[in-house]
């Protein structure tokens, strides 16, 4: 005969500190996850910022020399200009054949608080009146630039300061040198005292435009990129005449 012995004690479950110490463990747990991801969002934000400003940069950069060699030389016309804030240059249109000519200007200014290198480009201009005014408004713009003149900017990079020099006779110089100075303006007669000032101004943007000044051989851009950026400290980059770069090939 079979006997079938039935136990009394009930089933034991968890106990409530049992439960305490799991769902602490389970906090922890989630807390150094949370952790990890957040600092694997943080280094991937980081990342994506320093990759998107080298572009910008390179961008600039390749903007600048595809400015240059785009510049084009005027019968009587001063197509490259320094002045220490600012670089103007009239280059061609490449949107299409016929399509004008552009002034374009680079220059750092405080943006915010914060120096950014600015690059600034006119519309196509068909007619010497129109280049005439676009070389003023670039030289406004890269002095003391109203909302008109900004809406034609676009920001490059986070600029410290940066330098211009001109090659010219084997050798780098600044182009405010007295060697690179353009020739003076002529002396014009005294005009009425009520317009003294608009004609001393636009007698000087018409010598500077009209000032025929043999480009130089090359240009060296020194920029210094500020701390803490994807890229900083100081970066030169050296163009040439593509003509003079096709003779020594």
């Amino acid at each position: 005969m079979a006997f079938t012995v039935i136990s009394s004690r009930p089933a034991r479950g968890f106990t409530l500190i049992e439960l305490l110490v799991a769902v602490a463990a389970m906090a922890l747990m989630a807390g150094l996850s949370w952790r990890g991801l957040d600092g694997m969002v943080r280094a991937q934000t980081q990342t994506q910022q320093r990759t998107d400003a080298v572009l910008t940069l390179q961008a600039g950069l390749a903007q600048w020399n595809a400015d240059l060699d785009a510049l084009l030389p005027l019968p009587n016309t001063r197509t490259l200009d320094w002045d220490g804030r600012g670089l103007r240059i009239v280059r061609r249109s490449t949107a299409a054949p016929g399509s004008g000519a552009l002034v374009v200007a680079w220059a750092r200014r405080n943006v915010n608080g914060t120096g950014q290198w600015l690059r600034w480009q006119s519309p196509p201009q068909f007619t010497r009146g129109g280049l005439q005014d676009a070389w003023s408004r670039a030289a406004q713009w890269a002095q003391n630039p109203g909302d008109e003149e900004k809406r034609y900017e676009v920001r490059i990079a986070a600029l410290e300061q940066w330098q211009i020099f001109y090659f010219r006779g084997n050798a780098w110089s600044n182009p405010l040198s007295s060697d690179n100075a353009a020739p003076a303006a002529p002396v014009t007669p005294a005009a009425p005292a009520a317009s003294a000032a608009s004609a001393a101004h636009g007698a000087e943007e018409a010598a500077a435009l009209n000032a025929e000044q043999p480009l130089p051989d090359g240009i060296r851009l020194v920029l210094t990129l500020p701390p803490g950026e994807a890229i900083n400290g100081n970066l030169t980059l050296d163009w040439m005449r593509p003509a003079l770069e096709r003779g020594k090939s």
